[in-house]
């Protein structure tokens, strides 16, 4: 397989993009499709693929990780992105019953989850200005800006820990973790970006960081589209965003279910390691999240860019891949069966 196909291949989650612009561009059981294929087709088919823990070598992992080609892949995420919510608020602009508005709402959704937060998090962890700034904009689109703030410079530091909004505790439900995820992480973003502003001497610090200007820059961009569509356009799209987020605060959920660092000497927690996240080889939700899934390696070292990380060998495995994983916890009695099942199974 020679680089370009290896990198091409990180071009098949587009078809999610092309599925809800013909949802988009469509009535009846078309305006659905993308979620029967997210939600239905593809963890069935995982069901059929065995996971592929193999991983690059020395020389392949070198050669992929200077090929902008990846690189270029990732960023296309963003003007495709901008292209297809384009396209969702102009498709109301004809008659549609209920059932057709609700499901291009829930495929713009499904595009607000897996690329306007989930590519925008494989760029927030890039160094390079350019990128980051491409993770703002993707976020912009799905209202989630405080992201970019709270999942590098809160999450990360306190994964697996009580301290850690993003982490759900054992035998906690989706529910109640959706609860605790919307509220805490909103607020850590506060406290993390007062405490950088007051850190470089700003005026004013509650008002003059970063947090603040991305409120304004989404209130704006609301605003905007308020003024073009109308109220209940834009309506439509905050629901399709918070839609996004709840996907998102979903992976998170399955990505560290139950697992918890020790606290050592002056209560400071162990240094991040791989069995601290679920992991997860099943290659079709691999591609499809850009690797996301291969989540203790990115935690292990955030650095790595999505085509280089690694399956650890001590990592805890899920049961299935992403896809089938969110429709598992929407089902707390199942999913807790399956879960402690499989953490007994790891001696977790």
């Amino acid at each position: 397989m020679n680089v370009f196909t290896k990198s091409f291949k990180y071009t098949t989650p587009f078809v999610l993009y092309l599925l809800c612009y013909w949802a988009f561009t469509h009535t009846g059981i078309y305006c659905w499709v993308p979620i029967l294929y997210v939600f239905f087709f593809i963890p069935i088919l995982e069901l059929f693929i065995a996971p592929d823990p193999k991983n690059l070598d020395e020389v392949e992992e070198q050669l992929a990780k200077s090929n902008k080609l990846y690189d270029f892949i990732i960023w296309l995420t963003v003007p495709l992105q901008y292209l297809l919510l384009f396209i969702f608020l102009m498709s109301f602009k004809q008659e549609l019953n209920a059932v057709d508005i609700a499901g291009r709402i829930v495929a713009m959704g499904l595009l607000c989850g897996a690329f306007g937060i989930n590519a925008a998090h494989e760029l927030g962890h890039r160094t390079n200005v350019f990128e980051q700034f491409l993770a703002k904009l993707l976020l912009l689109t799905s209202l989630y800006m405080h992201f970019f703030i709270e999942h590098n410079k809160g999450h990360h530091k306190h994964v697996a820990t009580p301290n850690d909004p993003s982490t759900a505790k054992y035998k906690q439900t989706v529910y109640a973790f959706w609860v605790q995820t919307f509220i805490g992480t909103y607020v850590s973003a506060w406290h993390i970006a007062i405490d950088e502003a007051k850190k470089k001497n700003k005026i004013l610090p509650s008002l003059n960081n970063e947090m603040f200007l991305f409120q304004l820059v989404q209130i704006g961009f609301v605003l905007i589209i308020f003024y073009f569509f109308g109220l209940s356009i834009m309506l439509y799209f905050i629901v399709a965003a918070l839609m996004g987020a709840t996907l998102l605060e979903t992976v998170n959920y399955i990505e560290h279910y139950g697992l918890s660092r020790e606290k050592g000497a002056g209560d400071l927690y162990e240094r991040v390691k791989p069995h601290h996240s679920w992991n997860s080889n099943h290659v079709i939700g691999r591609l499809m999240l850009f690797e996301l899934s291969r989540h203790s390696d990115h935690h292990y070292l955030a650095s790595r860019k999505y085509q280089i990380l690694r399956n650890m060998e001590n990592a805890p495995q899920m049961p299935t891949g992403y896809p089938g994983m969110i429709v598992l916890s929407l089902f707390p009695p199942i999913w807790f069966a399956i879960m402690h099942k499989q953490m007994k199974k790891y001696s977790l």
